[in-house]
């Protein structure tokens, strides 16, 4: 793959990575819960699932999705139905004082986050539009699902981090039960609003 043509694949990619989403919710709640440290599992587990559904994607079965319309719209329910499940874990989490030291049963834990890309039509979307646009026909596919493939990686490591590191910095601040409360009840309105951009 040319730089010219990775450089581009790598914007297209950060934007939809950067953007306000289900993984970005999931990532600043967790971090301002949790601390920075805690929630590395989480996003490594959005990291493999990123990864396993763009194979899946570049090997087949975007495919599918394209050809049978219903399965696409199997996906979108799956997926708000996750969406909403998650917001109402995240804004009906109790108050817990930020110990980063600490272990807690109630951290979102690491397949959960792998699980959220395979129902997330954001995700989905964002690697078919990476396949159909960036790939290269031929023997050049493999290389060029590669150059995607990495490309990917850097852009959910980068973004991911500067999420958890918001929502790690807004834990800080947030020292009375009633500030946490309002906090997670506010994340948990905007992970349930990303249901909304399923089914505009």
């Amino acid at each position: 793959m040319e730089l010219s043509l990775f450089l581009s694949m790598l914007g297209f990619l950060w934007v939809a990575a950067i953007t306000p989403g289900p993984n970005n919710m999931l990532l600043t709640a967790s971090g301002a819960n949790f601390g920075f440290l805690r929630t590395i599992p989480l996003l490594i587990g959005i990291m493999i699932g990123m990864q396993v559904m763009l194979l899946m994607v570049a090997f087949g079965i975007g495919g599918l999705i394209l050809l049978y319309p219903s399965l696409h719209l199997i996906l979108k329910i799956a997926g708000s139905l996750y969406l909403l499940w998650l917001a109402w874990k995240i804004a009906s989490a109790e108050y817990e004082k930020l110990e980063t030291d600490a272990v807690t049963e109630k951290q979102m834990p690491f397949w959960q986050g792998g699980l959220l890309q395979l129902i997330n039509p954001k995700a989905w979307l964002m690697a078919l539009g990476a396949v159909a646009s960036f790939s290269l026909a031929g023997s050049e596919y493999l290389h060029s699902v590669v150059a995607i493939s990495i490309g990917m990686f850097m852009v959910n490591v980068v973004s991911g981090v500067i999420w958890m590191g918001f929502g790690s910095l807004i834990g800080r601040l947030l020292r009375s039960p009633r500030a946490w409360k309002i906090f997670n009840l506010a994340m948990g309105l905007l992970t349930a609003a990303c249901v909304l951009l399923i089914w505009r």
